[in-house]
């Protein structure tokens, strides 16, 4: 029974990914559920990127298309959670 439990929650796991270059809005650069959200996750993770956990989050970002900016709605969610990893990594605003 786990294994069925573990199976589902493995292929409903979504993610999306984000591109920031500092001078644009962030950019939706992947997303995906089930394998290919593990895919992401995992070169998210094998280069070092933070990773937040945030399911209405998530699901906003899988309604948008690829390379699109996210919508001004976002920018403030969106900004404190670049604020807070660039905080986990010692990066201020002036180290940039």
């Amino acid at each position: 029974m786990s294994d069925d439990r573990s199976s589902q929650e493995h292929s409903a796991r979504k993610a999306a990914a984000l591109h920031y270059d500092r001078e644009n809005a962030p950019k939706l650069v992947a997303k995906g559920q089930g394998e290919l959200a593990e895919q992401i996750i995992a070169i998210a993770e094998a280069h070092g990127v933070h990773l937040h956990e945030d399911a209405a989050l998530t699901n906003t970002l899988m309604q948008m298309r690829l390379n699109q900016e996210i919508p001004r709605e976002l920018y403030l969610a969106i900004a404190r959670i670049i604020a807070f990893a660039y905080y986990l990594k010692g990066k201020t605003p002036n180290s940039l």
